[in-house]
Formats: C-alpha cells, structure tokens, sequence
C-alpha cells in the first residue's frame, strides 16, 4: 500500500481564484495549508511526526526552500514575485519529491502591475548610467527594470528619444521576459537608433522607454502615475564601428548571500529540554516535568554569526561516482543548504598525482561536476554552485602506482564543498521555579540530541549537558541525562525575611532574588555558540505570605445636623460634625485618620517547615494606603448636604469597618515556564457604608411653607393646619436605613494578570421608606384622620473595595456611588371635623439629596516591586 501524502490544500488564508491544484492569493498575506488527505499505508504515528515542506520551481527542477514541520505551511508572495509565475508547494513524509503521484499546488499571486525602478547599464552587473557619462551609438547597453505584478509575464519595451515636440519613437523589443520581478535585457542595436533621432541632432541626445504588458496597448506605470521609464540614457553623436548584436533577455545575476532562517534543519540537533521537579502534594511526593525548549514551538530571540563549513567527499581511484556512504553524507548536507536560502556552494575537485597531469584535472572536475549533479538532482539551484577540477593535489610527491592506496592518495581523491551560513546565537531560554534553601535535586532531558554530524571544523558540538552557577559548583553530563541540586538564595536561618515581601525581589538591595544555573546544550541547529548559556534556571524563594489585617474608622465619615432640632440633638450633631471635620483635616494634612487597626503577617518558606510572624512594624505601609479614603470622606458630605437640611434633619454616614486577608507566593502558571506572584486577596466590610436619618416633612411644610417641599401641597397641609392646629398632630417621615457591605476574594498572577478570578461583591442597600401618621388629643373627639401615601422611592448607595492584580503588585481602590434620593408619591389626605369632610389628592416628585459619585486613583496595597 502507498505510504505518504496524497493531498494538500490551502485552508486558511484569502484567495482570488482557487482550484483543486491552483490558487492566486493577494500580495504580503499569509496563505496556510496542511494535508488534506494521505495514502491508505500511513499510520497513524506517522501523521503525528513532522513532514517536509518543498516550495518549488513551477518546472519542479529546484526546490527554492525546505522546512520540516508537524504545524503545516505558511506561505506568502511579495508583490514583486506576483505575476503568473506560479510555484509548486509540496508535502513529503519521505522528504523527497513525489513526481509519481502529485500531490501539491501551484501558487501564484496577483497585484497590480507597476515599474518599481529602472536603470541603464553599460555591463548587465554594472552601476546605473541614468543620467550619467554618454555612451555612443553602436555600444552595448542594458536595460534593468523593478517591477511588480509581472513575474513570469513577458513585456514590449519601446525606445524614444526626448526632443522639443513629440518625442521621437526609435525603436521596440519585445518578447522580453520578467525573472524574479526583474527585467535584465541587452541592446545590440544602438547604431540603427541614429538614423531615427530625426534631421536635427544635438551633440548628446536622451532617450527613455515605455513598457507594455505583452502585446498590450496599456502602458505600465511607475508609482507616481508616470509612463516614461529610464530617464534619460545619454548617448553622444559618435558611431563605434563594430557589428550589431542580437538584443536578447538575460536572467538577472543574483549574489547569494546566507539568509537567517527561523526555521532550522542542521542534522546536529536536539529536539526537546524537559527538567522534572520533586512535588509533594496531599502529603504525596510526585514528580512535575516541564518543557523548557521544543523545536519548532518554541519562540526564541536570536543573533546570527557567520560560520565557515567544509566538508569532503573521498572517491576510489580513477573514478568519479558517489560511493554509498557518501550519498548518506551528501543527503545531510543537501537538506541543510535546502533550509538555507541564499548560500553560495563552492565545490573543489582533487586528483592524487598517480597518472598524467591533464587526465587528472578532467578526472578533478568530473569528481566536482558529479557532487554538483546530486545536489541539482535532489532540488538545489544550480545557480548556487560553483564547480571547479584543480587537477592533481600534493604535486610534489612523484607518481607512485603501486602505493595508490597509500593515506596522502586517498586524501587527494576528493571534494571539499564549502560555503558560509549564519550560525544561531539565540538569546538563552528560561526557567523560573521555586526552592527551598536545601538542596532540592531536578533532572534535565535533552530528547533527540544528536551532534554525530556536527558542521563545525573546530570545537565541534558534544552530547553533554554542563550547569553553572555562581551560588554552586558545576555539574556535568556526556549523555542527555543530569541530575543536579538547586536551592534558593533564602537561608532556614534566617531571622529577617522582609526583605522577601515580594518574593522576586531582594528590596535590601532591590535586585532580583533568583539563584541562577547557566545550563549549556548546544548543537548546530539550535545555540550553536558554546560560550553562551542555552538555557537560564532561576531559582526562587519558596516563601509563602499571608496578611490578616481589620480597620476600624472611629468617627463618622460625614454628619449632617438641622437648626430646628432639639437643643440636644444639635449639642450631640455639634460634637459628631466637629468630630468628623477634625478627622478630615488630619487625613488631608498628615495622612492619617481617626482609626484602629490589628494586623498580623506571616512568612512560611522551606517546604512550609519554617515560619516568622510579623506584628505592627508592617502597620505603617498598611497605613499608608488608608489615604485612599479621603477622597470618600469628601463623598460623603456630598451627600449630607440635603437642600432640607435647615428643618428638623439629622443625616450621618457611619465609617466602615474592613477586615483585609492576603495570601501571596510564586508560582508558575500553566503552559508557562516563567514565574509570577500568586495573589489572593479577601476582604469584609461591617459596615463599608451605613445610612440612618430622618427627615421631617411635615415640619418643614410648616415652617418654609408648603410648596418648599412639593408644588401643591400647600392645598392640603394649608387646609389642615386651619382645622386642627393645636388639637391634631401629623408626622411625615423620610427615613434611611440599611448599610452596603463588601464581602468577596479576587485571586490572579502577576505573569498573566488578564487571567484573574473572583470578585469583590456589594452586599446590602441603603432603603428609603416614608412614613404618615396622624393623632388627636382627647378633646377633639369628633376629629377622625385618614391618609396614607404610596411612596416610590428609588435610590442607592454603593461601594467597595476594587483589587486587581498586576505585574508589580496588587493594588486596590475604593468605590463609592450615590444615586440621590428621589421620591416619588401619591397623597391623599380625607380629614373630617363634623359634619364637614374634605379630600385632597396630591402628586409630587422631590429630589432630596442629588446623585454623587467618587473617582479615586489606584494604590499599592502590596508593592509595588519593580
């Protein structure tokens, strides 16, 4: 049964046209594919391993680059190579082409057709003449044209020369092809263009092109909308007497330079870092294994050096074919210099001095020639190699047959293929963790570690695994295995770990408090530079805080007293108010408030088996952050302010009682193996915000008059007082009650901040209810009252303490919202004194106390640690 891949398609990415085995995609976006469908013969592991991607010449003859890849391909076209150029993508599990079965696309893309630039030469590499020195009719001259939109395509290019009037048209060639978004055409004929300049001629006259797609009537133009190209070619009024040439299309000269790839396919390699922890949870001891580094996942930084490879290939004597074991060799080399686009290969072809000189320099450049037709074979660009024979190599020994097996003959029997790529130098990966101060053993596995074909001539790559640390000695391995202790910076003796509050950082001398272990693995794929670390372990304390901290406030936050009151409810509102004022001008001055707090902190470091209790030196950053609630005591006073407030009114807002508990630690958060700070933060408020007043309306109708209070009303309360002043007593009560409480937890991690859970939640309301009652004295007897009111009072008083965790710390903020009081109410008042009897019926609406809302900027409440 057939094994491999049958079918590709493209899945993601947008298209113009599209087909079972063509697709035109828009410039500079990226186009996905994947396999689509594979032979019946392929297992399931083998669609698990990654496969080779080859993206081809549209004639299949060179592959332009190779990856190997379990994530599909990605693929994008520039606008210069849009045109209808198309290239072959194609998937192999075998990582060879399948010319039997095709099971690839041809990809190409579209963009408007546009000259990028263009220029003269006097050779097809030489500099740009544009406006420069003249040639002279009858000399060599090349045209180079940029473009975009045209690759693949062919153009008319028109000659003309600039004169006063009409320019003159001189000539056109056609048929000229576009390779690689460029146009690199020669001109034969520039004699002939004399005869066509016309009968007045200056002593150097300038000429300039348009371009035509094909054998179209549009001219193309450049970016500024223009359709004259070239300008000017100078040519002085003298003929070269020399023949013309054939003016013809020649294929732009490309200088290869190594590019960097992200993608890596040198044979010495490793394929994967993993390091096991001891874990201990429930009381079990387990194990944690982590992956630091996996090829192809994950994303790494890196800076390149150029590194100089030679390599040689030996032949028997007198023969130029490719023994097997070097057909292995050759197969590794082929498919790194297919991962690397733009890497020039010098191939050298040797002969040892047994038989004639000039046998032996053709039997050179065979030997040279034949490594050059097994790499253009499996896909290599042929414009890549250089092949040279130099014939014989250590001519000074003379000819000796029958020692032709001798060590210095076979050495000269050979190759050397060289050529220069970048090496990778990446930036070293990390891993953070936690320690105690004992050593704790982990273990660090280097998967598929592979140096066996190490590239380099010198210092080549091991199979080793060497730990370096500062804090330790060094510890090394020759096989993919280590294991080797790590401990944290903290000490079990201890007596003064504050200075881990935040547990990266050492604040006595704010640097971070990580042990590191320099880990080196290097190969030639990945970290090839053997002075650099590949990998950092940062060991962190595994200290564990915890804050249990209760506020409470011991005056009102605000308080609100009427001049109508009784004398001792004004002695007790003066006491209240002069009481809260004092208290704002010690916040507002000093930062500090009327308030009692207890507080205590705690330190577990060590695996939990050591442990330090803090008391009150923590009390003053604590108290620091109480600032935070000037800005609601300014609120509240807000809200005490009640236009009514000259009548019989006594409003107070009660300060909040807060209980605050912290818990916080490193830990590294899922599918990540850097470390942040876990944050849990509860807090309960009894009460965070607490209302209770009363407002008299009836008294306020009879003293500010009736319509104060509600337009209207006058008709009633004015009938009453009539009737029944001194005898009848009515009371017409607004009343607060209730508190708001906070009560919730909010956890997260520093490292991923956007992941945080929880909420603080408001627990509770501020109720408005009013209430109408009416009596009589014993004298009026005959005097009845009935009334009610149907009250519809909507307000609210919220609050709370927000939490948010962020790279640095936790900080908190509170929240205060009031939704001012209005009240909504039908009265209906049926008062009979006899036998007279009047009802009334009144609507009104009152705003009692307006909306408030208070903004307050975020503070610390642990850190912040930078």
């Amino acid at each position: 049964m057939a094994r491999g891949v049958k079918k590709i398609i493209m899945y993601q990415g947008k298209y113009y046209n599209k087909t079972s085995t063509n697709v035109t995609i828009p410039p500079e976006k990226p186009a996905s594919f994947k396999v689509e469908e594979w032979f019946s013969g392929t297992t399931e592991d083998d669609k698990k391993n990654a496969i080779t991607w080859m993206r081809q010449s549209n004639n299949r003859k060179t592959i332009l680059y190779q990856l190997k890849s379990k994530t599909g391909y990605y693929f994008s076209i520039s606008k210069k190579l849009c045109g209808p150029y198309t290239f072959y993508i194609e998937a192999s599990l075998s990582g060879k082409r399948d010319f039997k079965n095709p099971s690839g696309l041809y990809i190409n893309g579209y963009t408007k057709a546009l000259i990028k630039g263009s220029n003269w030469r006097k050779t097809p590499t030489g500099n740009n003449i544009k406006n420069g020195s003249p040639i002279k009719y009858g000399e060599l001259v090349y045209i180079w044209l940029d473009t975009e939109g045209l690759n693949g395509d062919t153009v008319t290019i028109e000659v003309y020369n600039q004169t006063i009037g009409a320019d003159n048209y001189i000539d056109r060639y056609t048929n000229v092809k576009v390779v690689n978004g460029e146009v690199a055409f020669k001109i034969g004929n520039t004699k002939k263009w004399l005869n066509k300049v016309g009968w007045y001629t200056e002593n150097v006259e300038e000429f300039y092109i348009k371009v035509k797609k094909g054998s179209g009537n549009t001219y193309i133009k450049d970016h500024l909308g223009a359709d004259n190209h070239a300008i000017y070619l100078n040519i002085k009024n003298e003929v070269v007497d020399k023949e013309a040439e054939v003016s013809e299309n020649l294929t732009p000269t490309k200088v290869y330079k190594a590019e960097v790839n992200a993608e890596r396919h040198e044979p010495c390699k490793f394929d994967k870092v993993t390091i096991s922890l001891p874990l201990v949870k429930d009381g079990k001891a387990s194990t944690k294994t982590i992956t630091i580094f996996e090829d192809g996942v994950t994303k790494i930084k890196s800076n390149t050096t150029d590194e100089k490879i030679n390599r040689s290939i030996h032949f028997k004597f007198n023969d130029y074919s490719i023994a097997p074991d070097a057909q292995k060799k050759l197969n590794n080399i082929l498919g790194f210099l297919l991962g690397h686009k733009g890497t020039t290969i010098m191939m050298t072809g040797y002969a040892c001095v047994i038989g004639k000189a000039d046998y032996n320099k053709n039997l050179s450049q065979q030997r040279s020639d034949s490594v050059k037709t097994f790499f253009v074979n499996g896909g290599l660009d042929s414009s890549r190699i250089i092949s040279i024979g130099r014939g014989e190599y250590n001519i000074q020994n003379p000819d000796d047959y029958k020692n032709k097996n001798e060590e210095v003959y076979v050495d000269a029997r050979r190759v050397d293929i060289s050529f220069t790529f970048h090496g990778h130098t990446a930036n070293a990966a990390v891993f953070e963790t936690t320690a105690p101060s004992s050593k704790q053993i982990v273990t660090l596995d280097v998967l598929g570690f592979d140096t066996e074909d190490c590239y380099r001539n010198a210092e080549k790559h091991k199979e080793e695994i060497i730990v370096k640390s500062p804090d330790a000695e060094e510890f090394k391995e020759t096989n993919p295995s280590l294991q080797f202790p790590i401990q944290s910076t903290l000490s079990k003796y201890n007596v003064a770990p504050i200075q881990y509050i935040w547990p990266k950082f050492n604040i006595l001398n704010w640097s971070d408090s990580a042990t590191l272990y320099k880990t080196h693995i290097h190969s030639c794929r990945y970290y090839s530079n053997q002075k650099a670390h590949s990998i950092l372990i940062k060991a962190y304390p595994d200290i564990k805080w915890e804050l249990e901290f209760k506020w409470n406030h011991t005056e009102s936050f605000a308080y609100s007293y009427g001049n109508e009151m009784h004398p001792y409810d004004i002695e007790k509102g003066q006491e209240k108010v002069i009481g809260s004022t004092i208290d704002r001008g010690l916040s507002e001055n000093f930062g500090e408030m009327a308030q009692s707090f207890e507080l205590s902190l705690k330190a577990k470091w060590d695996e939990d088996s050591q442990n330090l209790e803090i008391g009150k030196e923590w009390g003053k950053k604590i108290a620091k952050t109480l600032k935070l609630f000037n800005k609601m005591k300014a609120a509240t006073d807000a809200i005490a302010k009640s236009p009514v407030n000259g009548g019989k009114l006594s409003f107070e807002i009660k300060a909040p009682v807060i209980a605050v508990s912290a818990k916080w630690y490193l830990e590294t958060p899922k599918n990540n193996t850097k470390i942040g700070t876990n944050i849990t933060i509860g807090i309960e408020s009894k009460p965070l915000i607490e209302a209770e007043g009363k407002i008299n309306l009836w008294k306020i109708f009879r003293e500010y008059g009736p319509n104060a209070i509600c337009p209207g009303a006058g008709t009633v309360v004015n009938f009453v007082l009539e009737h029944i002043e001194g005898n009848v007593g009515i009371s017409f009560m607004v009343i607060f009650t209730g508190s708001i409480n906070a009560k919730g937890q909010v956890q997260g991690n520093t490292l991923v901040p956007t992941d945080t859970k929880g909420e603080i939640g408001i627990i509770g309301k501020i109720q408005v209810t009013m209430e109408f009652k009416a009596w009589a004295n014993g004298e009026i007897g005959m005097a009845s009252f009935e009334g009610y009111v149907k009250a519809d009072v909507s307000t609210y008083v919220s609050g709370g303490i927000k939490a948010e965790v962020s790279k640095v710390g936790l900080y908190g903020y509170p929240e205060l919202n009031f939704g001012g009081i209005i009240a909504k109410y039908v009265a209906v008042g049926s008062v009979k004194f006899g036998i007279f009897k009047r009802t009334f019926e009144k609507k009104g609406e009152y705003v009692i106390v307006e909306p408030n809302k208070s903004n307050f900027s975020k503070k610390y409440i642990i850190g912040p640690y930078k």
